[in-house]
């Protein structure tokens, strides 16, 4: 008895220690911190957006938030150059040339699970073309200067008319992301679309067909985004990898650099620094990052006056307003010293609005401005400047004294050092410039407000076909930087090139096309409304982790088409 009563306890405290010890085990699963998600992907902006609506701001920011929240018709391959499906799967042209019917994409939601159909397009054109909203994009997406009509035939099939025949067909449509009907329709009845979605807007509100949403917006310092799981813009087999993006607010080039180095960003803002390329190429040797050739630009930076209404001088002190100044100018600037002073020498010289490295359209029967410090002085004499006192520097026509203020971006020392090389060489030919850089924010409200003298910086274009940039060539456009939104062409030369892009935007024989957009270069090389002296070749970086990357020379360099990015695999 008493053994069989010892033997019991034992029994039972092994089956408790065993089941004790089972269900500490249990515990310790089921109280186990769930795995950590991979650090996000951190991108660079240079500043923060000033909307979250890209009908009403066009600053570089909200643009590239608005490609990876929101999805369009067709989209322009950056690298062939060609409109691929997106939204629209295919169409068809009418006879009439103008006509196009599109099949939409079925099966597609926006990320609050809301259907896309036909009327979403229908809405998003009424949007557009709004007379109490019209912003930048509006400019850009119309045809001799009037609207593109759209109507529904069902749930998932549009017709588009333009007003007149249109060469490059429907990649106008590729900088035009199709809006929720159902989020926006109200704002737009009320008279009051142009204050939807402001950067204020809590980001649960602000819904897209894009790869991303919003998830939280940290004014000066980032914008962080989740993967849409809801994404089918380009088919059920292309769906974003990356879970998290970070925009991250990196206002200078320098910070942008060590940030890469150190490890805290994967992808940059803008091309790299010639002075920052032998480094990087050791970080590249170093298994750290990845560089991308992108070749010649498509874009350069150039020097522009304030051609419009400037309610802060008059006419008699704003010299540039004569053709004479601006001949100076061209022929005051060292473009060979340019190139090796603020490129060092990873750059061509060019005297025209379009850069060599867009092939299509690229002019080389411009005249040239050799470098001439005599003729430039001539040429301010012309402009009725006087060097009243001897000392070598000009005075406006009644004798007081003449400084022209530069602006250019604060952060981009690319820009700084060409600007500062600039006012150096127009300072030798007797013209007082003083640059004054500027954070992003204040230099397009400056150039916006048009109260400034002169800026050196770049507006880039979303295609190279000059017939998707209206905005930018037609003096009406909003973008026209010298002197934008006129009613009616300010000179006779800005008459022209309207007639000519006008033209070339309704033919489509190419080379006919080309001959006009020949002479509008031709026109700008002449009247000099910007000022160009070089162009870059292109080089940028993604850290090691990224991978899917699609690089290109249109901007966005590396996130274009950010549905294909993924982490890459561990080392």
């Amino acid at each position: 008895m008493s053994a069989s009563r010892r033997f019991v306890p034992i029994a039972l405290l092994i089956a408790v220690l065993v089941a004790g010890a089972a269900w500490f085990l249990y515990r310790g699963r089921a109280a186990a911190p769930p795995p950590v998600p991979a650090r996000p992907i951190v991108a660079a902006i240079r500043a923060e957006p000033r909307s979250f609506n890209r009908f009403v701001a066009g600053d570089r920011s909200t643009s590239l938030i608005s490609q990876l929240v929101h999805a369009r018709l067709v989209q322009l391959n950056h690298r062939t150059q060609e409109i691929e499906p997106a939204l629209a799967t295919k169409w068809t042209l009418d006879p009439d040339g103008r006509t196009y019917t599109l099949t939409l994409r079925q099966g597609v939601v926006f990320s609050d699970g809301t259907p896309f159909t036909a009327d979403d397009v229908v809405f998003t054109f009424a949007a557009l073309y709004d007379p109490k909203a019209e912003g930048p994009l509006a400019s850009s997406l119309r045809v001799n200067g009037q609207p593109l009509a759209v109507r529904k035939i069902d749930a998932h099939t549009v017709v588009l008319t333009m007003p007149s025949s249109y060469g490059p067909g429907l990649r106008l449509l590729g900088s035009l992301p199709i809006l929720p009907a159902h989020k926006l329709r109200d704002a737009l009845a009320r008279g009051e679309f142009a204050k939807a979605w402001s950067t204020a807007t809590p980001p649960a509100e602000i819904v897209g067909l894009g790869p991303f949403v919003i998830r939280s917006y940290t004014p000066g310092e980032r914008v962080e985004l989740a993967r849409n799981p809801r994404y089918g813009a380009r088919g059920p087999d292309v769906q974003p990898a990356v879970e998290r993006l970070t925009l991250r607010i990196i206002p200078s080039q320098d910070a942008e650099r060590l940030a890469i180095e150190a490890g805290e960003l994967d992808v940059m803002n803008s091309d790299i620094r010639p002075d920052d390329l032998k480094a990087m190429r050791g970080l590249a040797a170093a298994g750290k990052v990845r560089l991308f050739d992108l070749g010649p630009a498509v874009d350069e930076d150039a020097l522009w006056f304030n051609l419009g209404p400037d309610a802060r001088k008059p006419a008699a002190a704003r010299p540039w307003l004569d053709r004479a100044l601006r001949r100076a100018v061209a022929h005051a600037v060292d473009r060979a010293a340019f190139v090796n002073t603020v490129y060092l020498g990873a750059a061509v010289e060019a005297d025209g609005p379009v850069p060599p490295g867009n092939k299509v359209w690229y002019s080389d029967k411009l005249p040239r401005y050799a470098h001439d410090l005599p003729l430039a002085r001539q040429l301010l004499t012309t402009a009725g400047l006087k060097d009243v006192d001897g000392d070598g520097t000009f005075e406006t026509s009644t004798g007081k004294p003449l400084a022209i203020e530069l602006l250019t971006q604060r952060g981009n020392a690319i820009r700084e050092r060409g600007a500062e090389v600039i006012a150096a060489d127009l300072k030798a030919a007797g013209l007082t410039v003083n640059v004054v850089p500027l954070d992003i924010p204040a230099l397009i409200d400056r150039l916006t407000k048009g109260t400034y003298d002169a800026a050196y910086f770049a507006i880039s274009a979303s295609d190279t076909d000059p017939s998707a940039n209206l905005d930018y060539w037609l003096s009406s456009g909003s973008f026209h930087v010298w002197n934008p939104k006129q009613k009616t062409p300010a000179t006779p030369c800005e008459a022209e090139i309207d007639t000519l892009i006008h033209e070339l935007t309704g033919l489509t024989d190419l080379r006919e096309r080309q001959a006009r957009f020949s002479r509008v270069q031709q026109i700008i090389a002449t009247e000099l409304p910007t000022i160009s002296f070089a162009a870059p070749s292109l080089m940028t970086a993604t850290s090691t982790r990224v991978d899917g990357i699609e690089p290109s020379a249109i901007t966005p360099y590396l996130l274009w088409r950010a549905d294909t990015m993924r982490l890459a695999p561990p080392r």
